[in-house]
């Protein structure tokens, strides 16, 4: 089977203003051949479907725009610069960019993560938690219905439960770390690469108070309990999706390299703290063996601190556990 392939249109936001788009050819990794491929719908799949009553599509956009501008929620639900598409592309169609269909069509299921059965919403609120370094709108609420009718709209005419889906996630380089990858090769990866957007100190930027390229480290960044904090999702969102306008033209070496730097500087404290690093990355050990959480890095032990970066809080009540013990 070869290997899938798209284009990009990228608009590029330079502080001018002006836009300029490229169009770059794009090679992905190859499906395997036990995996179902979907493609999800469009917007204007949606505007001449005449099956979906308007008041639905309403809300389908609405949740749209919520994932598009999350920062309108900032310091309310959201206390990072970060919004849902920039780590789910392509409003969040994108394969091989952790599509946010599959969420539809495979829960209610267990998530190690939590260690018990989530709800589509849930995993919904775990993203506001950890990846928004936020808290979730309350369960039942408008802005919940919005962004599930999106997720749902997405995964029309996915087989539920089908789990060998093609292109979903952030796992496709694997999940170790090559041993012979080195912090200090990422950084002049970083530099060269991605420090033009992102920011020489991950700062990310904004233009005219709106982010135009998100922060990867620091107050305003994802926080430790993140899913992109762990190495492999970072190298593999990387590899797949950048730089901007080129992804794919970073080695698989240099990948692992530039998530390893990224993910080597410290951001805002996991939500689930205990107050001890160590202990904390021990207790949550089936998620953390992944990130650089609790592991030292120049004689820096990274996360012991207190800082929850903008956020006025470490825990939102949403992070609760399940039993279904009567």
């Amino acid at each position: 089977m070869r290997p899938f392939s798209t284009v990009f249109w990228v608009a590029v936001i330079l502080g001018s203003g002006v836009l300029h788009a490229a169009e770059v050819p794009v090679e992905h990794p190859p499906f395997k051949k036990d995996q179902y491929v979907h493609h999800a719908p469009t917007v204007d799949d949606l505007m001449k479907d005449q099956e979906i009553k308007p008041q639905l599509k309403k809300v389908i956009l609405k949740g749209r725009d919520i994932f598009m501008n999350t920062q309108q929620y900032r310091g309310k639900y959201v206390f990072s610069r970060l919004s849902c598409k920039n780590c789910h592309l392509g409003e969040g169609r994108l394969n091989w960019s952790g599509p946010i269909w599959p969420a539809a069509t495979t829960l209610p299921d267990y998530r190690g993560k939590n260690g018990h059965v989530n709800s589509l919403e849930e995993r919904i609120a775990g993203c506001f938690s950890f990846s928004l370094n936020g808290k979730p709108p309350e369960y039942g609420s408008d802005i919940m219905l919005a962004l599930s009718a999106y997720h749902q709209w997405l995964a029309l005419k996915a087989p539920v439960y089908e789990t060998h889906i093609g292109g979903r996630g952030y796992s496709s380089l694997g999940k170790d770390i090559p041993k012979d990858i080195h912090y200090v090769q990422g950084e002049k990866v970083y530099q060269a690469q991605c420090a033009i957007c992102h920011g020489a100190t991950g700062q990310g930027k904004s233009v005219e108070g709106k982010v135009v390229f998100p922060p990867l480290w620091g107050d305003d960044s994802y926080n430790w309990g993140a899913g992109m904090a762990r190495v492999y999702t970072a190298a593999s969102f990387i590899k797949n999706n950048m730089p901007l306008g080129k992804p794919g033209a970073l080695s698989d070496r240099d990948a692992w390299a530039v998530a390893l730097y990224v993910n080597s500087q410290e951001r805002p404290q996991d939500p689930r703290y205990t107050g001890d690093v160590k202990e904390t990355r021990e207790k949550y050990f089936n998620f953390h063996q992944y990130t650089m959480y609790g592991t030292e890095r120049d004689g820096v032990l990274l996360g012991q601190h207190d800082n929850t970066g903008a956020k006025p809080f470490l825990k939102p009540d949403a992070l609760r556990p399940r039993t279904f013990d009567e």
